[in-house]
């Protein structure tokens, strides 16, 4: 069946990671950062690394992490690629992926065409762009259930790989996979009970839309 490459963010239960699988999403997104109500310290993330492993890849979520922090959790995860959702630059990304010899996302958050045009700086430094909403200044960076104007991406879509999230859920993936043309789709809140708590039966909805 033809549709985006799915990645469900924020996993932090066998359970959750088990609905994944099922639903045939691609990718499982482990998050790394305290702040957030889906964090995994690495010593957690262990046991999902060795239970994802051949089944769907491994994504791990830093925000302006340091070296240590991800070595570690590159270790304990088993991670397939690294996912920077901070203020990190482009000779950053390009510095971790040399170092972890691992692929590297850039989450770009938007709000304005400027802000999409940003992400022309991390062409070759990163491996895949992720445009994401703009959350409001103070509150997390990601995983707030914030969508953006997917209009705004009509100028980008053959420039470099990139990926949407932002607000996505079973109820509008679909339309904005129509829209944009996504290759791939990124959720977390909208596919949860409550923050940090994924729902199963919501993932299995949300890879249907996104494949429908």
């Amino acid at each position: 069946m033809s549709g985006p490459a799915i990645k469900i963010c924020g996993i932090r239960q066998p359970e959750t990671l088990d609905a994944a699988i099922a639903a045939r999403a691609d990718h499982a997104g482990f998050v790394f950062y305290e702040p957030s109500p889906r964090n995994l310290a690495p010593r957690d993330a262990a046991a999902l690394g060795v239970r994802a492993e051949g089944r769907i890849g491994r994504v791990g979520l830093f925000v302006d992490a340091g070296d240590p922090l991800i070595a570690e959790a590159v270790t304990a995860a088993r991670l397939d690629a690294l996912q920077l959702h901070g203020h990190e630059t482009p000779e950053r990304a390009a510095q971790l992926r040399a170092r972890f010899g691992l692929p590297v996302w850039k989450a770009i958050p938007v709000a304005s065409a400027a802000d999409v045009e940003r992400a022309a700086a991390y062409v070759g430094a990163a491996d895949l762009v992720l445009f994401d909403a703009k959350t409001p200044k103070g509150t997390l960076p990601g995983g707030m259930g914030v969508a953006f104007d997917w209009t705004l991406l009509a100028g980008w879509r053959d420039r470099a790989p990139w990926g949407l999230a932002g607000g996505l859920s079973p109820a509008n993936v679909a339309e904005a996979v129509r829209l944009t043309g996504a290759p791939l789709v990124d959720t977390s809140s909208g596919v949860e009970s409550a923050p940090g708590i994924k729902d199963t039966a919501l993932i299995a909805a949300f890879c249907s839309a996104a494949r429908g």
